[in-house]
């Protein structure tokens, strides 16, 4: 039976340390392992200390180039202490496995926690390795609120009237349907995106009577009246 990488299926998703450490301890921390112990400056306390519930954080290595973050479950004594933390050892053969209560000894010579050796499961034993910590989180302090960037909308502001702009009234008073009353203000339109130009009603011609027509005579004298 061919396996999923030479059959061209997706692998299946495997976990990671860093969401598990976030679930289970609460320090709400994002990005790789490498960055949460800088994060963690002004926002969580940090320390050399374990204490439980607070989160160990693993310096990069050329093996281990993103880090670790692994939470601490219970401190025997100032050398010892026990884990829980995701994607750590292979387990049957698959990444991504949970271990809880696994032993972490600390190897530094000044009994600083900078160094430790990990339980690794396929030695059933600690690991060979000491791996550099930069030290423990704590999540008793008080977790700042990510910045969030949103896009500012540019309000258009709506035209103000000016005495060069015609009234509904004046326009209306020209046309050959009365002016309608209107029960409410309506809001002034949003101006276009090529603005009319406007009419220069200081040195427009008096207009034409239309021969003797009292009608027309009316509608000039009414226009008249309205504009002044």
């Amino acid at each position: 039976m061919a396996n999923a990488a030479t059959s061209g299926q997706e692998l299946p998703a495997y976990l990671q340390c860093v969401p598990y450490a976030r679930d289970v301890t609460g320090i709400d921390i994002y990005g790789d392992a490498h960055t949460w112990w800088q994060q963690a400056a002004g926002r969580y306390g940090r320390g050399n200390t374990p204490r439980v519930g607070s989160v160990m954080a693993f310096a990069p290595t050329s093996k281990m180039t993103l880090g670790h973050v692994a939470a601490v479950a219970r401190v025997i004594d100032s050398r010892t202490v026990l884990l829980d933390h995701a994607n750590w050892s292979p387990i049957d053969g698959r990444r991504g496995q949970i271990e809880r209560n696994v032993k972490a000894v600390d190897v530094s010579p000044n009994n600083d926690w900078s160094q430790v050796r990990v339980w690794y499961h396929p030695l059933q034993a600690l690991g060979t390795t000491a791996w550099p910590v930069h030290g423990f989180i704590y999540p008793d302090g008080k977790a700042q609120p990510r910045q969030r960037f949103a896009q500012a909308q540019t309000q258009r502001s709506a035209p103000q009237p000016t005495r060069e702009e015609p009234s509904r009234a004046f326009l209306a008073a020209f046309s050959n349907t009365p002016e309608r009353a209107s029960p409410e203000r309506r809001a002034p339109r949003a101006a276009a995106s090529r603005p009319a130009p406007r009419l220069a009603y200081a040195t427009a011609r008096p207009l034409a009577p239309r021969g003797n027509n009292d009608r027309a005579d009316a509608v000039v004298e009414r226009a008249v009246a309205l504009y002044e």
